[in-house]
């Protein structure tokens, strides 16, 4: 049996990190995390640093602004995962850099994650966010690092709990506001389904240098859908009340920025279709789901429940 490659995970104490540093170890992957200083010494970071460790992760100390900590961190694995946030994207630049330099890497995942940069239809009005996961893509394929893409769309914890009602917190109970016509699908995957998919990638040879799409089965609904099944669910019918696009589009220029990124990320996924209008494999993709079906995923219906 060929030996499991060794992980760094860039980002280990957040939201995905955690979750890929755990699904690391649970496939039996030798695992590393780069961990800054100042996160020992945090309360809020105690409780998963303890996790972490109990898991088997071995720390290093370090930071992407810490190049002589990347260079150490590097050269003791084969695969480096980067699950900075949207904010410290361009901060991969120095990693690329030593992984370029260092040559051992197999395979590095840059911090995408999310929907596809290269598909969204959204460039002119997402202030940078995807714009910047694109520029960190190309530097990847400029400098012939080998790479894989985990392009997971929407985590199941954003805009779901709300029944994709910007503002919300917890899905409507009377009624219900649908952008567009609401036929337009989008696709939400759990946090921990998305790392599972990630690590069970980072040694196959069909996700070399291609981007894993995921839409796995039960996943991928419209606003109509959605509202259905949330209504099968608490046994009532909701009063829907339906905003247009030219409407939608005229809300997010209304609302200041950041607080108009929920509406959004809405337009780009229920009316422009950005996570569902393309093919797959036709854009040097694979689907995640095929290539992994053995993998059990929760389903939005199953996450629905955990609402009521």
């Amino acid at each position: 049996m060929e030996e499991q490659s060794k992980i760094l995970i860039i980002g280990a104490t957040g939201y995905l990190g955690f979750h890929l540093a755990q699904a690391s170890c649970n496939y039996s992957h030798p695992t590393f995390a780069l961990i800054r200083n100042s996160t020992f010494s945090s309360p809020h970071k105690l409780d998963k640093l303890r996790a972490l460790s109990d898991a088997g992760v071995k720390f290093i100390e370090g930071s992407l602004d810490d190049e002589a900590s990347l260079v150490e961190a590097v050269n003791q694995v084969d695969v480096v995962i980067c699950a900075v946030s949207s904010k410290q994207v361009l901060e991969q630049k120095p990693l690329i850099r030593i992984i370029k330099q260092s040559g051992p890497i197999k395979r590095f995942i840059p911090s995408e994650f999310g929907l596809d940069p290269d598909k969204v239809q959204i460039l002119n009005m997402d202030y940078d966010f995807y714009s910047r996961k694109a520029e960190i893509r190309r530097l990847v394929e400029a400098e012939g690092i080998p790479y894989t893409i985990v392009s997971c769309n929407f985590f199941t914890s954003y805009l779901l709990p709300s029944l994709v009602q910007p503002g919300m917190k917890s899905p409507p109970r009377d009624k219900v506001t649908i952008f567009g016509d609401g036929n337009t699908k989008g696709v939400f995957v759990k946090v921990d389904d998305v790392a599972a998919f990630t690590i069970s990638a980072v040694d196959d040879p069909r996700t070399l240098n291609k981007v894993v799409h995921l839409r796995p089965e039960g996943n991928v609904y419209s606003l109509n859908e959605l509202v259905e099944i949330w209504e099968s669910k608490i046994g009532k019918k909701l009063e829907k009340n339906y905003v247009s696009e030219e409407e939608l589009l005229k809300k997010i220029e209304e609302t200041p920025y950041p607080e108009n990124m929920e509406f959004i990320f809405v337009y780009s996924a229920f009316i422009k279709g950005d996570q569902i209008y393309f093919d797959m494999e036709a854009s040097n993709g694979v689907d995640g789901s095929k290539l992994y079906p053995q993998l059990k995923h929760t389903t939005i219906s199953e996450f629905l429940d955990t609402l009521l």
